[in-house]
Protein backbone atom coordinates (compact mmCIF):
# COMPACT_ATOMS: atom_id res chain seq x y z
CA UNK A 1 0.00 0.00 0.00
CA UNK A 2 1.32 3.30 -1.57
CA UNK A 3 1.05 6.39 1.00
CA UNK A 4 1.87 9.84 -0.11
CA UNK A 5 3.33 11.23 3.30
CA UNK A 6 2.19 14.49 3.53
CA UNK A 7 5.08 16.58 5.31
CA UNK A 8 4.74 20.20 4.81
CA UNK A 9 5.71 21.65 8.46
CA UNK A 10 6.95 19.07 9.86
CA UNK A 11 10.24 18.30 11.68
CA UNK A 12 12.34 15.52 9.91
CA UNK A 13 15.16 13.95 11.31
CA UNK A 14 17.91 12.37 9.35
CA UNK A 15 20.82 11.17 11.00
CA UNK A 16 23.73 10.27 8.27
CA UNK A 17 25.55 12.55 6.42
CA UNK A 18 27.04 10.50 3.84
CA UNK A 19 25.77 9.59 0.39
CA UNK A 20 22.70 7.70 1.68
CA UNK A 21 21.32 10.84 3.00
CA UNK A 22 21.90 12.81 0.18
CA UNK A 23 19.49 10.59 -1.36
CA UNK A 24 17.54 10.40 1.24
CA UNK A 25 16.99 14.05 1.42
CA UNK A 26 16.04 14.97 -1.83
CA UNK A 27 12.52 12.91 -1.16
CA UNK A 28 12.00 15.93 1.46
CA UNK A 29 13.10 19.08 -0.68
CA UNK A 30 10.29 20.11 -2.68
CA UNK A 31 8.32 20.42 0.78
CA UNK A 32 8.00 22.59 3.29
CA UNK A 33 9.41 20.07 6.09
CA UNK A 34 11.79 21.13 8.71
CA UNK A 35 15.04 19.06 7.71
CA UNK A 36 17.96 18.38 9.98
CA UNK A 37 20.64 16.28 9.41
CA UNK A 38 22.94 14.71 11.86
CA UNK A 39 26.25 13.63 11.58
CA UNK A 40 29.90 13.33 12.46
CA UNK A 41 30.82 14.33 8.86
CA UNK A 42 28.85 15.61 5.69
CA UNK A 43 29.17 15.21 2.31
CA UNK A 44 29.60 17.61 -0.31
CA UNK A 45 26.57 17.30 -1.75
CA UNK A 46 24.59 17.60 1.67
CA UNK A 47 26.73 20.72 2.76
CA UNK A 48 25.98 22.51 -0.57
CA UNK A 49 22.03 21.96 0.26
CA UNK A 50 22.95 23.25 3.88
CA UNK A 51 24.79 26.28 1.90
CA UNK A 52 21.10 26.79 -0.50
CA UNK A 53 18.69 27.06 3.12
CA UNK A 54 17.22 24.21 2.56
CA UNK A 55 18.24 21.93 5.55
CA UNK A 56 20.05 22.35 8.97
CA UNK A 57 22.94 20.74 9.56
CA UNK A 58 24.23 19.30 13.20
CA UNK A 59 27.28 17.88 13.57
CA UNK A 60 27.67 15.36 16.08
CA UNK A 61 28.89 11.89 17.21
CA UNK A 62 26.06 9.19 18.33
CA UNK A 63 27.39 6.87 21.15
CA UNK A 64 24.31 6.39 22.96
CA UNK A 65 21.10 6.30 20.16
CA UNK A 66 18.42 6.78 23.22
CA UNK A 67 20.16 9.51 24.98
CA UNK A 68 20.14 11.26 21.38
CA UNK A 69 16.87 10.55 20.78
CA UNK A 70 15.30 11.40 24.07
CA UNK A 71 17.35 14.70 24.01
CA UNK A 72 15.84 15.57 21.08
CA UNK A 73 13.34 18.76 21.49
CA UNK A 74 10.92 19.20 20.10
CA UNK A 75 10.73 15.23 19.44
CA UNK A 76 10.76 15.13 15.15
CA UNK A 77 7.49 13.89 13.24
CA UNK A 78 10.05 11.34 11.06
CA UNK A 79 13.25 9.75 11.88
CA UNK A 80 15.77 8.27 9.31
CA UNK A 81 18.61 6.29 10.07
CA UNK A 82 21.02 6.06 7.28
CA UNK A 83 24.76 5.14 8.81
CA UNK A 84 26.71 2.60 7.69
CA UNK A 85 26.46 1.46 11.30
CA UNK A 86 23.37 -1.46 11.29
CA UNK A 87 23.50 -1.59 15.01
CA UNK A 88 23.36 2.27 15.57
CA UNK A 89 20.71 2.13 12.95
CA UNK A 90 18.46 -0.26 14.78
CA UNK A 91 19.05 1.54 18.35
CA UNK A 92 18.02 4.75 16.78
CA UNK A 93 14.57 3.37 15.00
CA UNK A 94 14.06 1.49 18.50
CA UNK A 95 14.50 5.04 20.49
CA UNK A 96 12.80 6.92 18.70
CA UNK A 97 9.43 4.70 17.75
CA UNK A 98 8.84 4.42 21.52
CA UNK A 99 8.51 8.55 21.42
CA UNK A 100 6.23 8.19 18.42
CA UNK A 101 8.46 8.91 15.55
CA UNK A 102 7.83 7.39 12.23
CA UNK A 103 10.78 5.72 11.41
CA UNK A 104 12.93 4.40 8.91
CA UNK A 105 16.06 2.49 8.69
CA UNK A 106 18.63 1.63 5.51
CA UNK A 107 19.86 -0.81 7.00
CA UNK A 108 16.43 -2.94 7.79
CA UNK A 109 13.58 -2.83 5.72
CA UNK A 110 11.78 -4.92 8.33
CA UNK A 111 12.66 -2.38 10.94
CA UNK A 112 10.67 0.66 8.95
CA UNK A 113 7.28 2.10 9.51
CA UNK A 114 7.43 2.80 5.22
CA UNK A 115 9.79 2.38 2.83
CA UNK A 116 11.36 4.89 -0.54
CA UNK A 117 9.42 3.74 -3.84
CA UNK A 118 11.52 4.56 -6.86
CA UNK A 119 9.28 7.73 -7.55
CA UNK A 120 9.18 8.69 -11.60
CA UNK A 121 8.81 12.35 -11.96
CA UNK A 122 7.21 13.91 -15.24
CA UNK A 123 6.72 17.28 -15.51
CA UNK A 124 5.42 19.62 -12.18
CA UNK A 125 3.13 17.46 -11.38
CA UNK A 126 2.90 13.54 -12.08
CA UNK A 127 4.67 11.07 -9.69
CA UNK A 128 4.21 7.70 -10.09
CA UNK A 129 6.23 5.36 -7.40
CA UNK A 130 7.68 1.76 -7.86
CA UNK A 131 8.62 -0.23 -5.20
CA UNK A 132 9.57 -3.99 -4.60
CA UNK A 133 8.78 -4.36 -1.06
CA UNK A 134 12.70 -3.32 -0.55
CA UNK A 135 13.87 -6.56 -2.09
CA UNK A 136 15.26 -4.97 -4.94
CA UNK A 137 15.73 -1.41 -5.38
CA UNK A 138 17.81 -1.83 -8.97
CA UNK A 139 14.63 -3.08 -10.70
CA UNK A 140 12.40 -0.56 -9.02
CA UNK A 141 14.94 2.07 -10.61
CA UNK A 142 14.72 0.38 -13.66
CA UNK A 143 11.15 0.12 -14.13
CA UNK A 144 10.87 3.43 -12.85
CA UNK A 145 13.02 4.79 -15.80
CA UNK A 146 10.66 2.83 -18.19
CA UNK A 147 7.67 4.37 -16.51
CA UNK A 148 8.93 7.95 -17.05
CA UNK A 149 9.79 7.38 -21.17
CA UNK A 150 6.07 6.15 -21.41
CA UNK A 151 4.17 9.04 -19.86
CA UNK A 152 3.78 11.62 -23.16
CA UNK A 153 3.65 15.49 -23.16
CA UNK A 154 -0.01 14.92 -24.11
CA UNK A 155 -0.68 13.04 -21.00
CA UNK A 156 0.92 16.31 -19.29
CA UNK A 157 -1.43 18.72 -21.08
CA UNK A 158 -4.16 16.47 -20.34
CA UNK A 159 -3.21 17.05 -16.65
CA UNK A 160 -2.90 20.71 -17.17
CA UNK A 161 -6.29 21.35 -18.89
CA UNK A 162 -8.63 19.21 -16.39
CA UNK A 163 -6.98 21.51 -13.96
CA UNK A 164 -8.23 24.38 -15.56
CA UNK A 165 -11.97 23.18 -16.46
CA UNK A 166 -12.29 21.88 -12.55
CA UNK A 167 -11.45 25.07 -11.28
CA UNK A 168 -14.28 26.72 -13.90
CA UNK A 169 -16.68 24.11 -13.29
CA UNK A 170 -16.45 24.30 -9.70
CA UNK A 171 -17.90 27.96 -9.26
CA UNK A 172 -20.87 27.30 -11.97
CA UNK A 173 -21.70 23.56 -11.25
CA UNK A 174 -22.94 22.12 -8.34
CA UNK A 175 -23.83 18.56 -8.80
CA UNK A 176 -20.38 16.43 -9.07
CA UNK A 177 -21.69 13.95 -11.27
CA UNK A 178 -22.94 16.72 -14.16
CA UNK A 179 -19.08 18.28 -13.57
CA UNK A 180 -17.76 14.46 -14.07
CA UNK A 181 -19.71 14.09 -17.12
CA UNK A 182 -19.10 17.31 -18.79
CA UNK A 183 -15.52 16.72 -18.14
CA UNK A 184 -15.87 13.78 -19.90
CA UNK A 185 -17.38 15.04 -22.76
CA UNK A 186 -14.96 18.18 -23.32
CA UNK A 187 -11.39 15.52 -22.97
CA UNK A 188 -13.07 12.99 -25.46
CA UNK A 189 -13.93 15.73 -28.21
CA UNK A 190 -11.76 15.21 -31.41
CA UNK A 191 -10.47 18.75 -31.60
CA UNK A 192 -9.67 19.18 -28.24
CA UNK A 193 -7.45 15.68 -27.90
CA UNK A 194 -6.15 16.62 -31.25
CA UNK A 195 -4.78 20.03 -29.77
CA UNK A 196 -3.36 18.19 -26.95
CA UNK A 197 -1.64 15.80 -29.33
CA UNK A 198 -0.07 18.62 -31.17
CA UNK A 199 0.92 20.06 -28.00
CA UNK A 200 -1.04 23.24 -28.21
CA UNK A 201 -2.63 23.45 -24.51
CA UNK A 202 -4.08 27.45 -25.35
CA UNK A 203 -6.24 25.66 -28.36
CA UNK A 204 -7.32 23.29 -26.06
CA UNK A 205 -8.76 25.35 -23.44
CA UNK A 206 -10.49 27.51 -26.33
CA UNK A 207 -12.14 24.77 -27.68
CA UNK A 208 -13.12 23.37 -24.50
CA UNK A 209 -14.67 27.09 -23.34
CA UNK A 210 -16.63 27.34 -26.62
CA UNK A 211 -18.06 23.98 -25.59
CA UNK A 212 -18.68 25.13 -22.30
CA UNK A 213 -20.51 28.42 -23.33
CA UNK A 214 -22.59 26.27 -26.27
CA UNK A 215 -23.28 23.60 -23.50
CA UNK A 216 -27.24 23.73 -21.49
CA UNK A 217 -25.76 23.16 -18.51
CA UNK A 218 -23.90 26.33 -18.15
CA UNK A 219 -26.93 27.94 -19.29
Amino acid sequence: MFIDFRVDGKKVVVVGGGAEGYRKIQNFLGSSAEITVVSNEFSVGIRGIAEQGKIILKQYRIVDAKKFVDQLDPKPDMLLAVTDDVELNRQLVEAARVVGCIVYSVTDPFLCDFVFPAVARVGGDVRIAVSTGGKSPAVAMSLRQRIEELVTLEDLLEIELQAYLRGLFKSSISDQRVRSKFLKEILNNVDVKQALREGNICVAKELALKIVKNSEVMG
